[in-house]
Parts: C-alpha cells; structure tokens; sequence
C-alpha cells in the first residue's frame, strides 16, 4: 500500500503539498490528475525518493520494484531490441551472473544461473521484448537498428518498452500518450488492462484515463490530493456534485454570518443588548468558515465565422503524395481521389508512418504533390496546424509581435483584446514567449490560425501540449466551427465530438472507414494479434503499418463470426496445450523437490564436521548423491526447455 499521511512539502517558496493524506491500495490503477505546476511531477519524483517530505509521512513496501520512464535515451550503439531488455535488471544480472561463473570455469555456480535466468523467464525474454516494441509502432527490420538511429520521439517510444519490461510492483507513466500514434494508445491501453501492479499515470487523454484507471488523484487549489474512486469521467461528476455543495454550504453559512455580524453592528453599543451581541462575536470567532467552491475557471474560445463558403473546398484527382531528393521521388501516399465538400468533418485514421502527416501537408500547399490534379475552391482560406508548429514559432518575439505580423494594419487595443481572448493578457501579451510552456505555445499557434477565419481547418495533431482544459476548449471550439474541418489525433474524445466521418490511410492508399472509432479499436487489436502469431510462425512479416480494414470488413456480422472463430481457435490450442502444461508442472514439482534436497545436500558437503572420520561413510553416500541430483536435474531442465518451446510452437 503507499501511504501519505499529513504529508507536507514545498519547492523553494511555493508550498505544492499541505498536510495531504490518501492511500492508494496494491493493484489499483490511478490517475493523477490537476493543473500544470500544481505537483503532478512533483509527486514522481516523491514515489522515486529523489525528494522527501518538508512534514508528515510517505511510506510504501520497501521490497517494491519501481518503473518509470527515463526521460532521457542516451545514443547508444546496442539495438532497440537490446536496450528494450535492459528494463529487466534482474534478467541482466543473472545474465552477467552466467558470464561471470563461465569464464571462472564454476560448473556449480553457471548451473545455478541458468536454473535462475529459467525461473526468471529468460528465454522468452526476446520474444516479450519484441512483441512490446511491436505493439508501440516500430517494425521487425526497426527492432535489430542502433538506438542512436531513432528520432526524439521514437526514442521516447524506446523508454516507454523498457519501463514496460522491467517485472515491476508500481509503474509511473507521466504523458505516454504524447509521442503516440492512436494505434500504439490502443495497444498500450490493452497491455496496462493486464498489468498486475499498481499505476499511477499523469495523462491529458481523458479517453485513455477512462479506460485504464479505476481510481483519480485529484491535486487540488488548497496543496491536497483528493481520491475519487473511478475513471476521469466519474470524477468529473463527483466533483461538480462536491463544488455544488460546497457552495451552496458556503452561500447559506454567508448568509448567516451577514445575520449576526448585522446584529452586532447595530447592538453592541446599547447596554440592554450588549449582552447579545458579545455572544454572537463569540459564536462568529467559533466558526470554522467555509471556503468557496473554486472550479478550474472554464477557458473557452471560439472560431471566428469564415467569410466564404466553397463548395466543394478542394478536388484532387490521382494526387500522388511524398517527397523529392536527390535521388528522386519518395511516393507515401498514391492515387488520392478526393472532393471535400463544404461542411464536412473528417478524421483521417492509420498507423504512424503510413503518410497522415504527408497528406495534410499536400492539402495545406506546404508540400508539392508529386503528380495529379489539386483544384481549389474560389475562396478557399486554409487553416493548417502543423504537428510541429510551435517550431515555426519566433521564442524572442511576444505573442502581440506574432499576431501584429499577420495583421499589420489593426489597432494594437483589437490585438490585445484578441489575446486575451486566449488568456494572453496585460505582460503575457509582450512578453518573449521563450520561456512559454509547451500548452501556452500551442494555445498561442492556434490564436493565429484562428485569426485568419478558415473555412477549411486542416489540424494534425493539434492537443499534443494541451491540458485537458484547454483541449475542452478546443473540442467545443472545433464542435460550433461553421467551416469544414480534416482532423489528425490520437485523441479519440477530439476525434468522436468533432468529426462525423472517418478515413483510412493505409498500404499508401487514402479510402473510406466503414465504421466509428470502437469498430477501428477492434480491428487494430486483431490486426495486432495477428501480427504476434506471424511473429511466432517466424515468417517475418510484421510491420508497423495498417492494412485495408475498411469496406465492410468490420461490420458486426464479421466481427461475431470472428470472435465465434478465435473461440474455436482457443479451444483448439487449450486442448493442445493441456498435456504439456501438465508435464511442466510435473516437471517443475520434482525440481522443486530436488532443489531442496540439493541444498541440504550442499550445506552438508560444505560443513566442515562432515569431514569428521565418523561421518566418513555419510559422507561419501551425500557426495555420490549430490552428484545424482545434479545430473538429474540437468535432464530436466533440458526437458522443461523442450517443453516449452513445444508450447510455444502452438502458441
């Protein structure tokens, strides 16, 4: 169980915890939840004991195992397959442990290391290693590269699979959605669902919270941590019922005390009620006052209305979509047939690298297409947010200094009032955005292309530095948008409330998505079961990508024929199982027993009173017997590896 108990801490002057107290229980899955710099992060590093409590208490099991994800990932040569399994440290040790005996030429000591590398499940550590980088994007060629090889984001990705392979008792994930695609979300969704530990997981997803916490660690205004049972939506509910009371308490106790400091006033100075008034003093000095309720005030802000409306936006007709280099064309995305209608919202679906991002860009005119025909509407204005627009952004210039160039000829007094529309107000409005944050930087990009009045919106990934209250801004925003909007995300709560119909891109084709964002899951978790069974049947041909999942393969009808097959399929492979799981246990039984036996037979052996000339006769039958068990449990450990790898064939 961890534990705070009136637990008190501050950084530098700012108090982030104030003689807090919850409990989190083993196994539960929590979300922490709460403002940017309330303490969320703060909290981490508490768990990890890289800080300590200013009072109070923190305590948790001491033989607990703690992952997390580094957020650094040093360059190094070793693979992404190697530095994955380095999460697993005791796998490592006894690795280093079998090395260490064998070059010492210690038949005993390489004996009992490989019994533990065994128990520790090391020969299937590779394959475990592999399915984990399978299912966060990266292809079967991706796993044999060098470290050094991937991009910041990938390496992310990398630090993510090695908190995820190490055996861990509580699992610290802070934001690993961020460097996702929605196809590795719903991948890892489905992996923490199995996790037996406990998770604590700082994330802006409310849809990933929903999914995986049973439990929410609200950080709230007064330095506290509040529990709330329940996903995020559930607290959402519980809270606005708590602020609800709150206030109406703390309007009827300011009513009440309105009453008798009124009664004092007018009292205290006549002698027949001096009396009176003394005691509703006393009874004003008594009471504990309420606070009010301080909700998180709601930031909204709105699309202004487009001055035209083509119709269609744009036509492409064989559109071929990619790159040029000195070695020529790079195709990503081919054939595109499309005319976007004026009012149509469309999210775009597909794994990462299969050309999303690329096709955004041809639409938005930043890319050249490679070939085919792009017409545009007369009147078109496009809005586009680039997945790394804040790198356009200018640090030493102020937000009023960005928008001044988009508007050179508007009144400073309209620019602020604008700004301030986005919380970029008074010295924030002139300020070098240098030392913004991440969410403060993308709130400002999407000031801008607000400012010049799309009417089709093109948005690639646009919450990724966003706090789940200025994303619920921007989902009410994007829901009242008179425009036409195309919309990347891995945030399905954004992709479901703003967008009526879905397409695919994938095996460099753009098609329809026949069915919603549940119909996708579904495909994506049986497309990656089917991956990890041709990963089994070593034919190699896992990718990363998406295939053809639409038109109509999806439907329900399908989907209940496919889980009536996979039942069947279950119950092929239980029967085929049974008889070497029994063997397994059987085998590992009589291990056990020689072990046991092994290491009363080695304390023996090695007490010097066994040398006795009494203890002669004992002593030869112990030796001749220990070396007995130590051949026959050779035998089976062979036996129990062919055993397994037979299970594993079957899968």
């Amino acid at each position: 169980m961890i534990r705070f108990n009136q637990f008190s801490l501050a950084r530098g002057t700012k108090p982030l915890f104030e003689q807090t107290t919850f409990t989190l229980n083993p196994g539960e899955k929590a979300g922490l939840v709460g403002a940017n710099g309330a303490g969320k992060s703060t909290l981490f590093a508490v768990l990890l004991g890289e800080l300590h409590a200013d009072a109070g208490d923190f305590s948790m099991p001491p033989s607990w195992q703690i992952a997390h994800v580094a957020q650094e990932t040093p360059a190094v040569d070793k693979t992404a397959l190697a530095y994955t399994l380095d999460g697993d440290a005791a796998l490592r040790a006894i690795e280093a442990a079998i090395a260490a005996a064998s070059a010492a030429h210690d038949g005993a000591a390489e004996g009992e290391a490989h019994a533990a590398f065994a128990d520790a499940d090391g020969y299937t550590a590779p394959a475990r290693a592999e399915a984990l980088l399978l299912g966060l994007g990266f292809t079967l060629e991706q796993t044999r590269l060098p470290v050094a090889s991937f991009s910041g984001g990938w390496r992310m990705r990398l630090n993510l699979a090695q908190a995820l392979m190490c055996r861990s008792d509580l699992l610290l994930l802070d934001e690993p959605t961020n460097h996702l695609d929605l196809d590795a979300i719903v991948w890892l969704e489905d992996w923490l669902h199995r996790y037996p530990g406990t998770l604590i997981v700082i994330s802006h997803d409310r849809e990933f919270l929903d999914s995986v916490c049973n439990v929410t660690l609200h950080l709230e205004q007064q330095q506290q941590i509040k529990r709330y049972g329940g996903n995020y939506s559930q607290f959402e509910i519980l809270r606005a019922q708590q602020i609800a009371l709150q206030q109406s308490a703390y309007e009827k106790q300011r009513r009440t005390v309105e009453h008798l400091q009124s009664y004092i006033n007018r009292f205290k100075a006549q002698a027949t009620k001096a009396r009176q008034a003394q005691s509703r003093v006393k009874a004003l000095e008594k009471m504990e006052l309420i606070a009010p309720a301080h909700a998180a005030s709601p930031f909204t802000f709105e699309f202004r209305t487009p001055d035209s409306a083509p119709n269609p936006m744009m036509v492409m007709e064989g559109v071929r979509c990619g790159y040029r280099n000195e070695s020529g064309e790079i195709p990503i995305v081919e054939q595109v047939n499309l005319s976007i209608q004026n009012g149509q919202r469309i999210g775009l679906l597909g794994a990462n690298g299969q050309g999303k991002s690329t096709l955004i860009k041809t639409l938005a005119g930043t890319l050249e297409a490679l070939g085919g025909g792009v017409r545009e509407g007369k009147g078109l204005r496009i809005g586009y947010f680039a997945q790394h627009q804040l790198e356009t952004l200018r640090p030493q210039d102020s937000a009023l200094q960005h928008l001044a160039r988009l508007a050179p000829d508007t009144r400073e007094q309209e620019l602020r009032d604008y700004l301030g529309g986005f919380n970029f107000s008074g010295e924030m409005a002139t300020a070098a955005i240098a030392p913004f944050s991440g969410g403060e930087k993308a709130r400002l990009a999407l000031a801008l292309v607000i400012w010049q009045k799309p009417n089709l919106l093109l948005l690639d990934e646009p919450t990724n530095h966003l706090d789940l209250e200025t994303r619920h801004a921007l989902t009410m925003a994007l829901a009242q948008f008179e425009g036409t909007l195309i919309l990347v995300s891995h945030d399905r709560h954004l992709l479901r409330a703003t967008t009526d119909q879905f397409m695919l891109v994938a095996k460099h084709r753009l098609q329809p998505f026949d069915g919603d964002l549940d119909d996708y899951r579904d495909w994506l978790l049986q497309h990656a079961a089917e991956q990890r069974l041709a990963l089994k049947a070593g034919n190699g041909t896992s990718t990363a990508g998406g295939g053809g999942a639409a038109n109509g393969e999806d439907s329900a009808a399908n989907r209940k024929e496919q889980r009536r097959q996979d039942a069947e399929t279950r119950q092929k492979l239980a029967h085929l199982k049974k008889p070497l799981q029994s063997r397994i246990s059987k085998i590992e039984k009589e291990m056990d027993a020689l072990n046991t036996e092994k290491a009363t037979l080695d304390t023996f052996v090695a007490d010097p009173a066994s040398y006795d000339p009494q203890q002669k006769s004992k002593l030869t039958e112990a030796i001749r017997r220990q070396a007995d068990v130590n051949a026959r449990l050779e035998a089976l450990e062979a036996e129990w590896l062919d055993t397994h790898e037979e299970l594993e064939q079957i899968g």
